[in-house]
């Protein structure tokens, strides 16, 4: 990882607006991508993670959804504001994006040779026979057997984990910038995740490319990223190194989703640790803090108003009232009054 930044997110907001209300699905986050780091995007589901990648390579169907506010800069150029010629040029070329399950990215029709070379020769320009022979050889990075044959064969005659290596070839045969991996491993078995795991991790090392990975699971961005970013109901609650977030946890959101990775080390009598209640409905969402019906922590003030941002230092920071005199701040009685 390197200090360049290359993709910056401000104040990014997302918006579905349904007979049901407005859905703000993601509420006003930012952040930073250096060059060779690995982002973890991490919570529950309906925390919005997905959209967040969808709004970043500029996807979200309209209607029922709309990108209302903020900037995606890639190497200073907004994302948000480029025609679709150029979103053409950069998806799947300098941004790459890989799915949570393969067969519905995979055309089942196509042989996988016809896809990735059409992926191959529409962004680097190759003639047919180097993109297969640059095909090939991607497929072997990714540890495919008889990677000459089997780039012959349709979907349905790979494994689910083959599926998901093919797709992760496809991703990085164009030397992307940044590769978006949207639960990459959720639908596969604990020994598969571990070896697709240290798969994009060796290679994108090799490579130098930037990754976001989106996961519901702490677990797996343990040993994986650099950075951590923890969101609930569309915002982000708290940020860091892994270090920072594994060894110093501050938000009661994410001190429960620790708790509830399975350990072999810890003896909790045979009960697995699970967070009380359900995520919000996010359909017009009132300004208070999300996670107040289900914190143990919570305080008067948390039921009223949203926190603010409180740095604990240059890495790493939380949105929680329990730490607002930190930011310089002052509650009163009547807020510390659970």
């Amino acid at each position: 990882m390197t200090d360049e930044v290359i993709l910056q997110v401000k104040d990014l907001r997302t918006y579905f607006y349904t007979d049901a209300g407005v859905v703000k699905a993601v509420d006003g986050l930012t952040f930073d991508l250096h060059k060779g780091e690995t982002l973890g995007l991490v919570g529950e589901s309906g925390s919005g993670k997905s959209v967040t990648n969808l709004s970043v390579i500029n996807l979200i169907q309209t209607p029922p959804g709309k990108i209302e506010g903020g900037e995606v800069l890639f190497y200073g150029e907004d994302l948000l504001k480029m025609n679709d010629a150029r979103l053409r040029e950069i998806r799947g070329n300098r941004i790459a994006m890989i799915f949570q399950d393969p067969m519905s990215s995979l055309n089942p029709y196509l042989k996988i040779s016809t896809q990735m070379i059409e992926t191959i020769c529409l962004h680097q320009g190759l003639n047919k026979k180097a993109a297969k022979e640059k095909a090939i050889e991607m497929l072997k990075l990714t540890g495919i057997p008889a990677a000459e044959k089997r780039i012959d064969g349709y979907p349905h005659q790979f494994s689910g984990g083959m599926r998901q290596r093919v797709m992760i070839a496809m991703g990085l045969s164009c030397n992307p910038d940044i590769l978006i991996a949207d639960e990459p491993t959720s639908a596969l078995d604990v020994t598969i995740q571990a070896q697709i795991l240290d798969l994009m991790q060796d290679l994108t090392h090799r490579l130098g490319t930037a990754v976001i990975l989106i996961t519901h699971s702490l677990g797996v961005v343990a040993g994986v990223c650099d950075t951590i970013v923890v969101m609930y109901a569309g915002r982000i609650v708290e940020r860091g190194t892994t270090e920072d977030i594994f060894y110093d946890t501050k938000h009661p959101y994410t001190q429960g989703l620790i708790k509830s990775v399975p350990r072999l080390d810890r003896d909790d009598e045979g009960r697995l640790f699970s967070i009380e209640g359900q995520p919000p409905n996010v359909v017009d969402l009132p300004d208070c803090c999300p996670f107040y019906p289900r914190c143990r922590k919570a305080l008067a003030v948390c039921k009223n108003r949203y926190p603010p941002v409180v740095p604990f230092s240059g890495t790493h920071s939380a949105a929680c009232w329990l730490y607002a005199q930190k930011d310089g701040g002052t509650l009163s009685a009547e807020d510390t009054t659970k």
